[in-house]
Parts: structure tokens; C-alpha cells; sequence
């Protein structure tokens, strides 16, 4: 019997050490994606997952600079090239799961773009089981330090066998 597809992964761990280091990771991290791919940002705010974000759309050559799109929940970037566009969500101000997203027909731009969501923990993973999660943590209160704590984790046959550490450079 089979394993199901979200029991296959790929798992990296590594430390960030400033906001650009966290922008070099999200350039690095664009060299792994194509059209068709979800990749899932968590982390408390301020994390830096903005900031992860812009590096993958500076590293998948989009137009537009790269910003949180809190208030529009989702902005399309178009490629400079012949890339997929960016699709960049963010479900903060979002209660629902997926059927409150069907709006924003993510399913009918997934197989062409690349969609980075924010704050999509138990909202999109019904499109798909492949998907990339990005585990940002911080330490939190009253601190001005920089560093982070990276879990890139690859969900189902599309990353099983991804070399995740190629984002550790």
C-alpha cells in the first residue's frame, strides 16, 4: 500500500541572522519553485514572512515590488520573463477555510503561478497536498533580535526528493 501524498516530505531547518539574509533565502528558495507550485508562510508578526516573500519574487523575476497585501489579500506580480507570475496572499483578516478564498479563485491560478500565501495555516491546503510550508519563528516580547528560526517543509511526491538544502548556501 501506498503512503498518501502528504506523508511524503522533504524538511530543512536553518537560521536567518537579519531581514536580508530572509530576503537571500526567498531569492534562493525561487530557484526550487514552477508554475503550479503553493508554498504556505507562518510566523508571528513580524516574522519576516514579507520579507521571505519579496526575495521569491525578486528570485522569480516579477513585476512590482513585493508588499503585504493585508488590506487588497491578494496581488498579482506577472513575470518580467517567461516565469510564472507571483500570486502573493495574505489570509490574516480571513475567519473561513477554503470556501471563504473561493473568491479569489486560487485554484484556477495555481497551475500557471506560483501563489506564496501568509497566514494560510487551516485555509488552503485542500488545493492541494504538494505544497511547500514555511515555518518562520522569533522569539517574541520586548527584543529587538534579528535572528530566526527557518522550517521549510516539502508536502507530497512533488518535494519528496527535493534538495532542500541548496536553501542553506
Amino acid at each position: 500500500m501506498e503512503a498518501p501524498a502528504t506523508a511524503r516530505r522533504a524538511e530543512t531547518e536553518l537560521t536567518v541572522t537579519s531581514p536580508e539574509r530572509m530576503r537571500d533565502l526567498g531569492r534562493r528558495l525561487a530557484g526550487l519553485l514552477r508554475a503550479g507550485d503553493l508554498v504556505m508562510l507562518s510566523g508571528e508578526l513580524g516574522a519576516g514572512k514579507t520579507t521571505l516573500a519579496r526575495g521569491l519574487g525578486e528570485g522569480l523575476g516579477v513585476r512590482g515590488a513585493v508588499t503585504s497585501p493585508t488590506f487588497v489579500i491578494a496581488r498579482v506580480h506577472p513575470s518580467l520573463g517567461d516565469g510564472p507570475p507571483l500570486v502573493h496572499v495574505d489570509a490574516y483578516r480571513l475567519g473561513g477555510g477554503l470556501d471563504e478564498m473561493e473568491d479569489l479563485d486560487l485554484d484556477v491560478s495555481l497551475p500557471e503561478s506560483v501563489i506564496v500565501v501568509e497566514w494560510g495555516e487551516g485555509k488552503v491546503e485542500e488545493l492541494t497536498e504538494e505544497r511547500l510550508q514555511v515555518r518562520i519563528h522569533r522569539a517574541v516580547g520586548d527584543t529587538t533580535d534579528e535572528v530566526r528560526q527557518v522550517t521549510v517543509t516539502g508536502l507530497g511526491e512533488r518535494w519528496a526528493s527535493a534538495d532542500l538544502g541548496v536553501l542553506t548556501a
